[in-house]
């Protein structure tokens, strides 16, 4: 047998070295630079045979024993980030064992935005603990101590985590290896943790972090356990990047959509009514009604009919549909009446299949598109609701096609259509796709065969490709009865956003025994997508406030453009104006108050008006409006005709901006 193996390289060359050869020999081998500037490797074992290996993250000094593919990681590489943030836990975990040794730890993962670590101490950390933390950890970084990686049996490490009265550690060995396995421990000067890895090389190779905050968590999430101290922390590549995302967190403050929902009056949750709850306040009805018109107009431009289903019904809908197997944790507590038990409606799913299952369909039905505004409910827990993002009480712009086996790819293009086109009509020109499959490995979690999982991946996966549409495939995040292309938008300050959804599903029809006649003249079972493309009309706009910081485009905008007359004696045609805005369906307020006039100016600058039209004698002799845009410091007059065809315009084609 070979001692020798094949090693890959992205530029498609090909080293042969011998087994045991690391990622860092190859990277020193190419150049001392790459060498240094490494920070992890990727690695797949070479196809055979068509099939395509499943690539992993390691450390460069993990010796590679088959042929591979290589990739070496650096701060270049969005992956990479993620293996150095999970050594920026490590580095901290350390610093909190020198500094308070009595510390018991938990785990440390890397998280989108930075890592965190689980301690157990009686004593709880205070700000100024932080502040040493940090510095330990800057300490640690210039003695530029390694992530040195080492494998014990696995009795001998729970001996050890034992007699230090690390429980934590123990759980995780108990619960993920198995007892004649080897352990894998990765040690930073004293620290010592039990660890998969991988890790960056050393803890200098850290550039930029910081201490963020400190939080309770329950050990294992229960609270009969014990209560953690969790620390947050961030850590980027270089402190540029780091001042960066720092100015995008000052920015996104200035943008919360609960503070400008407030400022701005749109809308409020109340406390007497419970939380999660939204209350739409008359301007924010304006956006709400002008979001669902569009949404109606675009159904039935494309060919889905306009339907109402309940707010409840009974609980055995909800047992039939399986829903009650998988999502009764979110569910509101049942109601006993008189004839059976009945629920808040926690989807409006079951409600489309009952409509297509009150009559017999022929294939010539098909494809059958239903759509609804339909508002339902569901139990989140106090602790994560946030706004208008995560409540108890949501409308969705929901949508169910039931459609034959030859129709399902264009039915799936057209929602990528429609969904693409609710993201340019609202002002958002990127985006991101992720398709979420099933793991057959999971039974559990997922209900039908592989047959059925196969063509609905399949279909998804082919119309994306043939529309050429980048996208991430993610393992096992498929919901339990089908495959999803899941849509998310890229805001104004860089943030991505969960919202539209193309969803698979193959059982609902099956488990409502849903039918139509063939050509064939015998019945088959249809094909059913499920497809929200707001997400819910909430969070949509939620997503919305934020993005345009309070600052709608015009055709959203509450008050589209306010009148200020300059005195008294303005007022009468400060009213004509505004009787001619008003005929063409604009949004119009006259402020006749008796205020001054730079005081009212100001006001309406702050409620974020597109346009304020200031009138006087000389406005009303040329019919004419002295123009103030917002977000220019310029005025300008213009006849009130240009200025009724230039905001009609800006309307009419939805324009984002007001130029």
């Amino acid at each position: 047998m070979s001692d020798q193996i094949k090693v890959k390289l992205p530029d498609g060359s090909v080293k042969e070295v011998s087994k045991g050869t690391t990622a860092l020999d190859i990277a020193k081998g190419i150049s001392p630079r790459l060498a240094d500037a490494a920070l992890a490797a990727k690695v797949a074992p070479l196809p055979h045979n068509g099939d395509q290996p499943e690539a992993r993250l390691v450390d460069l000094t993990r010796p590679l024993e088959e042929d591979s593919e290589l990739k070496l990681l650096t701060d270049r590489d969005p992956e990479a980030l993620e293996v150095y943030r999970h050594s920026s836990a490590h580095l901290l975990a350390a610093a909190v064992l020198d500094l308070f040794p009595e510390t018991k730890l938990g785990h440390g993962p890397s998280t989108e935005n930075g890592f965190f670590y689980d301690f157990y101490r009686q004593t709880p950390f205070t700000p100024e603990d932080l502040e040493k933390i940090e510095k330990r950890m800057q300490e640690l970084v210039k003695e530029d101590v390694p992530y040195a990686r080492e494998f014990l049996p696995r009795e001998e490490s729970l001996e050890r985590f034992k007699t230090e009265g690390d429980f934590m550690k123990c759980h995780f060995i108990e619960q993920f290896t198995k007892p004649d396995e080897k352990i894998s421990i990765y040690k930073t000067g004293k620290f010592l943790d039990f660890c998969r890895g991988p890790h960056i090389p050393s803890t200098g190779k850290i550039k930029a972090f910081k201490l963020l905050n400190i939080a309770g968590a329950y050990w294992l999430g229960d609270e009969k356990n014990p209560q953690l101290q969790r620390i947050y922390g961030t850590s980027f590549f270089s402190k540029k990047d780091m001042d960066e995302y720092f100015a995008k967190l000052e920015e996104a403050k200035k943008r919360d959509h609960r503070v400008l929902g407030k400022q701005l009056d749109l809308f409020s949750i109340q406390e007497l009514a419970g939380p999660g709850l939204i209350f739409w306040h008359p301007k924010g009805g304006i956006i709400r009604k002008e979001m669902e018109d569009w949404m109606r107009e675009e159904y039935l431009k494309r060919g889905y009919s306009l339907v109402v289903t309940p707010h409840v019904a009974r609980t055995d809908l909800w047992k039939i549909s399986g829903h009650t197997g998988y999502y009764k944790q979110n569910f509101f507590t049942p109601m006993e009446l008189d004839d059976a038990e009945y629920m808040l409606k926690p989807m409006n799913c079951p409600g489309h299949v009952l409509i297509y299952r009150d009559q017999l369909r022929s294939y010539r039905d098909l494809p059958m598109r239903l759509g609804e505004m339909g508002t339902v409910y569901r139990y989140e827990r106090s602790g994560v609701m946030h706004g208008l993002l995560r409540v108890r009480g949501f409308t969705q712009d929901d949508a169910h096609i039931f459609c034959t086996p030859s129709q399902i790819e264009d039915e799936i293009s057209g929602c990528i259509d429609f969904a693409i086109s609710v993201l340019h009509t609202y002002g958002f020109n990127e985006f991101k796709v992720e398709l979420s499959e099933w793991d057959p490995n999971d039974r559990k979690s997922f209900i039908g065969t592989d047959e059925q999982w196969n063509l609905a991946q399949g279909s998804l996966k082919k119309v994306l490709d043939a529309r050429g549409i980048p996208y991430k495939s993610m393992p096992g995040e498929a919901a339990f009865y089908g495959p999803k292309i899941d849509v998310k938008l890229v805001d104004a300050i860089g943030r991505l956003w969960q919202l539209s959804t193309v969803q698979f599903d193959f059982t609902l029809p099956q488990r409502f025994e849903l039918e139509y006649v063939g050509e064939d003249g015998k019945r088959h079972q249809p094909l059913m997508v499920h497809r929200a493309l707001y997400g819910s009309i909430e969070r949509f706009f939620g997503v919305l406030i934020e993005h345009y910081a309070g600052a709608f485009p015009v055709w959203l905008s509450p008050v589209q453009t306010v009148l200020v007359p300059i005195g008294e004696k303005h007022l009468e045609y400060a009213n004509k104006v505004g009787d001619v805005l008003k005929a063409k369906g604009i949004r119009v307020e006259v402020d006749g108050r008796n205020e001054k006039m730079n005081a009212k100016i100001r006001e309406h600058a702050l409620q974020k008006v597109p346009f304020i039209l200031v009138v006087g004698d000389k406005e009303a002799e040329a019919t004419s409006v002295n123009v103030r845009t917002r977000g220019k410091d310029k005025t300008e007059t213009v006849p009130l005709d240009s200025f009724v065809e230039r905001i009609e315009k800006l309307i009419a084609e939805k324009k984002p901006t007001l130029d």
